[in-house]
This record gives structure tokens, C-alpha cells and sequence, in this order.
């Protein structure tokens, strides 16, 4: 059974993107670093990469970067770290996830790295914990809405009243649809809550928490005609809330039971289970639903007045809420709730029925919503289409398949080129949905959908419109994009002088070509008998040599650029190897140093505790610093998993042969 150094298990709400790409960022630190890793993606189509019992016994460290329930119980004793998927979108942050995860093994080394950002992440992670457990709700919660409301849109191909037996456009097949899609909308609620409750209290919370979430949907039955509590009467329903309410009631109160029945011999563990736990909880958690049923349906009511309140005030001030709220995080919590506001509000829709105010208003909320959704990986699309010289090969690639994710109404496609530059890049996208979504209620359009993008247009009422709305927002939002990456393209040419001014633009569009040349380490920079005493001081020999090569216009900046990403996580790996990296504008070549110190150098933290001995630090450019900087030291990395790599550089004292070995693995 193959071995780790770090596992990592990732997971987001609807497990369509972000589980994935917080893999891959996980992957590519690990590797940048010369660790082996796993990760176990918890997605909608269930886990992937399991991990076994024994992997995460010998793993030395544990990163979990979920806003759903991962059973992070199984990781109990070992170091580790857990945070929300957003924060291990990017290589850098997932790098910075494992440093802290490799450095949690006591109490003294977590203490002694304990930072303002830590104390911050300490001070939220009762936060986390109930976002994760809202989020595995929801992620439950959406494969419903979305086959539930489709199946209900496509029903309406045959007519507005197809389902109807007396109307003349009445359809048999059309009926059924509605009629199945009806159920999967109606479980909704009692899904959200079951599983709110199911990451809180395990499997003994589901029977409460569906409970919970069936009550949330009736409400208290009352007798009409007697005023009392009757079984046989009619209740209102608090929707959605009510489930969120239900769910984490349910799941506390399974942990208050399992407190309660603690002192209860150990052969009666399976009475608990199938009989103390369901009964009691079950019991506890309905008549407190009950009880708060009056003061929930009227929170309920006067949420969906003062959504309603905004409409009133116009398309402009709706829109723009709804637009500013789906392109904020695209996909983080701000974003969902946007999206299950919308399909509450459509569901609602869908039971009151077609031409009612009701399903007017919520079609049209839940277009705008879509429109909001599907806008911001189409600005990228454009933006790497037309000012293609601005962008790396990478967002090229990227913002062309954004293309397809944004048509299917996958909004996370747009997190990468959002976190390079969160200002302007998020007001921008804000904007850009913000004019959709204005557009799409002012064009009246109406979504008895709740996802699938333009899949979805046939049912869609005013689809040329909306379609128009969608590529209107797109547009300005591109132009916009385009025009920031211009004036920053231009900004970085000017700071960074050219040899060749012709050849500039071309070098800080794409990876600079140097890095792809088998001279790219230079005799004359690697150096293989000094003697330092200290970290610092080896740093601020490459900081001055990298002057002197006219590698950099000044040392103290490159210093501060390699002491700041020291701060962030040591760069020492494992058998005396260390990569230091500096990112400054004062650098005006990519280029790599190496020094090697035989005796070691003492102070800088590596994996293994020994002293590093050969040191090969990287000089990026800051234009350069999402390109040229990942590929160089993922190749190191690379190499350094090299026996007979490590074995050469470090035992060579022959600076012309460390150079072309180097070089070697840099092509």
C-alpha cells in the first residue's frame, strides 16, 4: 500500500467545481514541494480517492478544505488543518494550508508559528462549522431542486395547464412529469433539514431532521372551524427557514440525547440506537417545531414581502442586490444564498401556479438569479478572446472552456482569474451580473428552471431576452477585464526593461522564454563553497549577488521578498535542499542562484530538521509571477523527488556540472 505525506480531503457544496479545483491546487503545492499527496474529493457524484485506514495512518499531515461534512472524525490525532474550500483555490493558499498542516505536530510549534491570521481563522471557526453544516444541506438539497424543477419546467413544453385533466391543452405524459417533479420539489426542505442535521449528529440525526423539515413544510394544523390544534386541519407552512431551523435543532438534540444516555450500560448501544435516539428525538424536536411554527411562518412571510419590497422599488435596485450578491464569491456562502432565496422563492412559484402573482414573481427572481450565475466565466471568455496577448496561455485556455461552465450555469469557472486580482476583477464581475440581472427583470423574463443554463431555454418565457440580458452584462464586464489586463500588461512593460522592445509585449504575455533555455542556470551564479551562518545571511548573499549579476535593480527589495515568503512557510525541503523564491518587481529576469554550504546552514526550518546544504533560489519578475515562477519551481520540486538529482548537485563541487544538471531538468 503506497504511502503519503499528505492527505487532503475537499469538498463544496454542490461539489461541482470548487471540490476540484481545490484538489488540483492541493496537487500541484504538494508537488512544488516535494511531497507526495492524496486527496479525497467529496463531489456530486459522491467520494472519489477514497482514503483508506492505512493512508491516513502514515500520512504525516492532514489538510481538509471543505464546506460540507467530510467525516474529518477518521483524521482525529493527527496534524492537521481545516479551513473552507475557498481558502485552497490557489496554488499559493494550498501551499500555505500544507506548510501549516506539516507544522501542527504540538502545542509548542503551533504556538511558536501562531499568527494575527491564525487567531482570525481561530475566532471564525465556530462560523465554519456552522456554514459546513448548512452547506452539506444544501449540497444534499440542490440535486433535488434542480431534477424536481426542470422535470416541472419541461412539462410545461406541452402547455402552461398541460397537467390539468380539464384543460384543453392537457397532456397524460406532461401530468406525470409534473406530478414527479412536484415530489422531488417538495423534498426539498425535509432533505436541507436531514442532512443539516446528519452533519451535526451522524445517521441518528436524519429521522428528527426529516421530521423537522415535514413540519417545516405544514406548519401547525389548526381546525378552521374550532380554532384548536387537529390533526385533520390545515397549517402554513415556514419553507425553507423553517428546515434550516429543524436541521440544527435536530442535530443538537441527538448530541444533548447521546449526553442524556452516556451512563447506560454498553450492550444496550443498539437499543439507543433504534429505538432512544429516533423516539425521543423525534418527539423533542416536533413539538418544538410546532411551538415555533407561528413566530417562523410570519419571519418567512416578511422575507418574501421585503424581497418583493425590493421589486417594488424597481428592476434596478433588485437586480443589482441579486447581481452584486451571485458574483460577490461565485459560489461561496453570499452566492448560495442567492441561489437557494431563488429556488425557495420558485418553488413557491411552481405550487401557486402558472399566471398567479406568485409565479410571476418568482420565475422572474429565480431568471434574474440564473442570469446573475451564468454571466461571470462568459466575461472571461470574452476577455481572453479579445485581448488574448494580455492573458497567459493558461487563461486562454481557462477562459475558453469558461465558455462551456458558464452556459451550463457553473459559476466558479471565474474564482482563478478573480483571485489574481480580487480589485477590479470582483466589482467588475459584479457589474456584469448586475446588468443581467437588471436586464432579465426588466426584459420580464420568467425561469421555472432552477439551474442548467441555456439547456434550459426552451421553458425559459422571453428566452431571446434573457439570452440578450446574459450577453449584455457579459460584454461590458469583458471590455472592462480587458481594459484592467491592458493597462496592467503596460504598467509591468514599463517597470520591467526589454533588450528587445519589439519582443517585450510577447515576453510578459506568455512564460518567459528563458525558462524553457538549457543556459537558464548560469556557471557564474552557482556558487559551491561559502560558509553562512544563518538563513538570513545565505539570503542576503543571493539578494546582493543578484545585483551584481543585473538580475535585480535592488537587494533590499529581493530580500524582502524572500523573507516575506518565508514568513509564509518555510521553503526548506527534506535532505539538506531548500528552494527560497523571491517575487518582486525588482527583478528584471527570471533567474536562478545556488549556493552550497557544506557544513549546513542552521536556522531554516526544513522537513526533516537537517541543515541545508545547497540552496537553489528562484528570482521571479513580478509580471511574471503566475507563470514563470510555477512552472520553474514545480520542475525543481520535480527534480528534488531525484535521487540521482539530489545525489549530484549535492555532492558535486564542480559549479560548471551543478549548472547543466540543473538545467537539465529545467527544459
Amino acid at each position: 500500500m503506497a504511502k503519503f505525506d499528505i492527505i487532503a480531503a475537499t469538498g463544496c457544496p454542490t461539489g461541482i467545481a470548487h471540490t476540484f479545483m481545490a484538489k488540483e491546487a492541493l496537487e500541484k503545492a504538494a508537488a512544488e514541494r516535494g511531497l507526495t499527496i492524496k486527496v479525497e474529493t467529496h463531489g456530486q457524484v459522491g467520494v472519489e480517492n477514497e482514503l483508506t485506514k492505512s493512508e491516513i495512518a502514515g500520512a504525516k499531515a492532514v489538510v481538509v478544505a471543505a464546506d460540507k461534512d467530510v467525516q474529518a472524525e477518521r483524521f482525529a490525532g493527527k496534524p492537521m488543518v481545516s479551513v473552507g474550500v475557498s481558502k485552497a483555490l490557489s496554488v499559493e493558499a494550498a501551499g500555505k494550508l500544507i506548510d501549516r498542516a506539516l507544522a501542527a505536530k504540538g502545542d509548542d510549534t503551533v504556538a511558536a508559528a501562531a499568527d494575527i491570521e491564525d487567531e482570525v481563522e481561530e475566532k471564525e471557526s465556530i462560523g465554519h462549522v456552522i456554514y459546513k453544516h448548512l452547506m452539506n444541506g444544501v449540497s444534499h438539497m440542490l440535486v433535488f431542486v434542480v431534477a424536481g424543477g426542470v422535470l416541472t419546467a419541461v412539462s410545461f413544453l406541452w402547455g402552461i395547464t398541460s397537467f390539468d385533466s380539464t384543460a384543453s391543452d392537457y397532456n397524460s405524459f406532461a401530468a406525470m412529469l409534473k406530478i414527479i417533479g412536484g415530489i422531488a420539489m417538495n423534498l426539498m426542505v425535509p432533505v436541507l433539514s436531514a442532512y443539516i442535521a446528519e452533519s451535526i449528529g451522524k445517521r441518528p440525526a436524519l429521522v428528527p431532521g426529516f421530521v423537522a423539515g415535514m413540519i417545516a413544510i405544514q406548519g401547525l394544523p389548526v381546525n378552521a372551524e374550532t380554532g384548536m390544534i387537529d390533526a385533520g386541519g390545515a397549517g402554513v407552512g415556514f419553507g425553507f427557514l423553517g428546515g434550516i431551523v429543524g436541521g440544527f435543532l435536530a442535530g443538537y438534540v441527538i448530541l444533548l440525547l447521546e449526553k442524556v444516555f452516556a451512563g447506560l450500560p454498553k450492550n444496550l448501544d443498539g437499543l439507543k440506537a433504534i429505538f432512544l435516539y429516533p423516539l425521543f428525538s423525534t418527539a423533542i424536536v416536533g413539538l418544538v417545531m410546532l411551538g415555533i411554527s407561528g413566530p417562523m411562518a410570519a419571519i418567512n412571510t416578511a422575507m418574501m414581502d421585503f424581497l418583493k419590497g425590493l421589486s417594488a422599488s424597481g428592476a434596478v435596485v433588485l437586480g443589482l442586490a441579486i447581481g452584486c450578491m451571485c458574483a460577490f464569491d461565485m459560489g461561496g456562502p453570499v452566492n448560495k444564498a442567492a441561489y437557494v432565496t431563488g429556488t425557495a422563492m420558485l418553488t413557491e412559484a411552481l405550487a401557486a401556479g402558472v399566471g398567479t402573482d406568485t409565479y410571476n414573481f418568482g420565475t422572474n427572481f429565480m431568471a434574474a438569479v440564473s442570469a446573475a450565475n451564468i454571466v461571470p466565466p462568459l466575461i472571461t471568455t470574452f476577455a481572453v478572446v479579445v485581448g488574448k496577448k494580455y492573458f497567459s496561455q493558461e487563461d486562454h485556455d481557462a477562459g475558453v472552456v469558461n465558455l462551456i461552465l458558464g452556459c451550463t450555469h457553473i459559476t466558479e469557472g471565474a474564482i482563478p482569474f478573480m483571485t489574481k486580482n480580487i480589485w477590479p476583477v470582483m466589482p467588475i464581475m459584479m457589474l456584469g451580473s448586475s446588468i443581467a440581472s437588471i436586464l432579465t427583470i426588466m426584459f420580464n423574463v420568467h425561469d421555472p428552471a432552477p439551474h442548467g443554463g441555456f439547456l434550459v431555454l426552451p421553458v425559459v418565457e422571453n428566452g431571446p431576452l434573457w439570452v440578450l440580458a446574459i450577453l449584455i452584462g457579459a460584454v461590458v464586464g469583458g471590455i472592462l477585464f480587458v481594459a484592467f489586463k491592458k493597462y496592467d500588461f503596460e504598467k509591468n512593460q514599463k517597470a520591467a526593461p526589454a533588450a528587445n522592445p519589439v519582443e517585450a509585449p510577447k515576453a510578459a504575455a506568455v512564460e518567459a522564454p528563458k525558462a524553457e533555455a538549457a543556459d537558464f542556470v548560469k556557471v557564474e551564479n552557482v556558487f559551491v563553497a561559502e560558509d553562512f551562518a544563518s538563513r538570513d545571511e545565505a539570503l542576503s548573499f543571493v539578494s546582493n549577488q543578484a545585483v551584481k549579476a543585473g538580475i535585480a535593480s535592488d537587494a533590499d527589495a529581493v530580500m524582502n521578498a524572500f523573507l516575506a515568503r518565508e514568513a509564509e512557510g518555510t521553503t526548506g525541503m527534506m535532505e539538506g535542499f531548500a528552494i527560497p523564491h523571491a517575487k518582486s518587481d525588482a527583478i528584471t529576469e527570471a533567474a536562478v542562484i545556488v549556493v552550497k554550504d557544506e557544513s549546513g546552514v542552521t536556522g531554516w526550518d526544513t522537513m526533516d530538521g537537517a541543515p541545508v546544504n545547497v540552496a537553489i533560489a528562484l528570482l521571479i519578475p513580478g509580471a511574471q509571477a503566475g507563470t514563470t515562477h510555477l512552472k520553474i519551481l514545480s520542475k525543481v520540486a520535480e527534480a528534488l523527488m531525484d535521487e540521482d538529482f539530489r545525489a549530484t548537485v549535492k555532492g558535486s563541487t564542480d559549479a560548471a556540472e551543478i549548472a547543466k544538471t540543473i538545467n537539465a531538468r529545467l527544459v
